[in-house]
């Protein structure tokens, strides 16, 4: 292909938790790829969400929220923020204008600061939530962190300001061919999508810590000679006592959490699947590094001493 003319390039999304990277992301794409909830630390992996039209392809790299880590999960979640900058054309700092700087925002800045070839943009994010007289005074509270190349005033979840924020970007990436095929939406396998929107579901009907120590995998995924896909999946929760509390009385609560990502899932599928669902314990899971490989999250083993 002559890439003569044609744009493309990744685009690294970062920024603290709860800032709307993913719900911007799916905006941007005009797909629903990411998981989304107001929970923090949706996100636990870096996943790629391609749009392509013709002569361009930008190839968005959502990233996890910021944060410091407590954790093996939340070190693998903040290195794998690390590693989406080197290889990006441009990075997008999406941050809650709504609010003040936080200290992970500062620290976001600072580590643009260490990747200086990279042109970064501030994203304003949930500006409708802010006086039209004040945008300009919240922005300049992260303008003063670091020298962004622009920024942008935007509601991802109304969609305000999605349009001009795609074509600048468009318009910014370098000249080179396709990285994806024009048809290609996302890297996710179907076995990742079913996974993310079952634990989406989960941060949708349960509150306080248990979601966040749910971990899903699926473990069988085959068609049935009716047609129908049959799906099995295990959430992994750290305690018995999270166990008993997802699954709730009389196995309800999780009986909503099948029913509801079963239509997510055929809706994305565009099929029919039979989705039954299985609750396990494995103890401590976000702080052990084998166990967190174990559920498919690929972190380092840790040196003896280390």
């Amino acid at each position: 292909m002559d890439a003569r003319g044609y744009r493309s390039g990744f685009v690294a999304v970062i920024g603290r938790p709860n800032a709307g990277k993913s719900t911007l992301m799916n905006r941007l794409l005009g797909e629903k790829v990411a998981i989304v909830s107001p929970k923090p630390q949706t996100t636990r992996d870096a996943l790629i969400g391609v749009y392509t039209r013709p002569g361009a392809q930008a190839v968005f790299v959502d990233t996890p929220g910021y944060h410091r880590p407590r954790t093996a999960l939340g070190e693998y979640m903040v290195e794998s923020v690390h590693r989406a900058l080197p290889d990006a054309d441009l990075v997008l700092h999406v941050a809650d204008i709504s609010l003040a700087p936080t200290e992970e925002d500062r620290r976001i800045a600072a580590r643009l600061g260490q990747a200086p070839a990279v042109p970064a943009w501030l994203i304003a994010n949930k500006s409708d939530l802010v006086p039209a007289g004040e945008k300009e005074i919240r922005a300049a509270s992260y303008l003063a962190f670091f020298p962004y190349e622009a920024r942008f005033f935007v509601s991802a979840a109304l969609g305000t300001g999605a349009e001009a924020l795609l074509e600048a970007i468009l318009a910014r990436l370098p000249e080179g061919s396709p990285y994806y095929d024009e048809e290609a939406l996302t890297d996710q396998t179907e076995r990742k999508v079913v996974e993310e929107r079952i634990r989406e579901q989960v941060l949708a009907l349960m509150q306080e810590e248990v979601p966040h120590a749910v971990a899903v995998r699926v473990e069988d995924f085959k068609e049935r000679d009716s047609g129908t896909l049959y799906i099995s999946a295990a959430l992994f929760v750290e305690k018995e006592s999270q166990k008993g509390i997802l699954i709730g009385a009389g196995g309800e609560r999780l009986k909503e959490i099948g029913r509801r990502a079963r239509q997510d899932i055929e809706a994305f599928l565009g099929r029919k699947v039979f989705l039954e669902l299985w609750v396990k314990v494995e103890k401590n899971w976000r702080k052990n590094p084998a166990s967190l490989r174990r559920l498919g999250y690929p972190v380092k083993p840790r040196r003896a001493g280390g």
